[in-house]
């Protein structure tokens, strides 16, 4: 049950991520990445299963949500600090590679751990965010408009211009 689950505060790439851990530390690790706007608690019951069949299961709250730290900076949230926060819980655990599974933010990061250091990963599933390749003439957000102004992602966009206008109005950024 999810109240055997370990939480614990690591230390990795300059931040404390809360982890939550189940299972045998002689046993593969498993590491599973949660999607927006979840925690580690969305795989409470996939903890649960693997860890009963013999797996270490690792599912920490990504930065920036839950008990995990949040910088201040948008600049501090690139999938490059992600997968380096990934790789410093491979590391803390003294892990060279891991099965890894990603929902939705969580796929996306771990299909750039994939392509980043694919040396560290034994086996990617991703849920729910097939692979998409860099489009050399779309912009990210372009794409994301292309399914209509009412995604969640497009939304998110409107209320982040309306608030950096808001606040450089308000001389709030330097």
């Amino acid at each position: 049950m999810a109240t055997q689950v370990r939480e614990q505060r690591i230390k990795t790439n300059g931040i404390s991520l809360n982890v939550a851990e189940r299972g045998d530390n002689g046993g593969p690790l498993v590491l599973l990445l949660h999607g927006f706007p979840e925690t580690w608690f969305s795989w409470r019951h996939q903890i649960d299963f693997l860890s009963s069949h013999g797996f270490h299961v690792l599912a920490p709250d990504l930065r920036g949500y839950g008990d995990s730290d949040s910088p201040p900076s948008h600049e501090s949230y690139t999938v490059s600090h992600l997968v380096a926060d990934v790789i410093g819980l491979l590391d803390h655990y003294g892990t060279a590679q891991a099965f890894v599974a990603g929902n939705d933010w969580g796929a996306t990061i771990g299909w750039f751990l994939c392509l980043f250091r694919p040396d560290r990963v034994k086996g990617f599933i991703s849920l729910s965010v097939p692979y998409f390749p860099r489009h050399p003439n779309l912009k990210p957000l372009e794409f994301f408009k292309s399914f209509g102004d009412g995604l969640y992602i497009s939304q998110f966009q409107v209320n982040l211009e309306i608030t950096f206008y808001v606040h450089s109005t308000t001389h709030c950024y330097p």
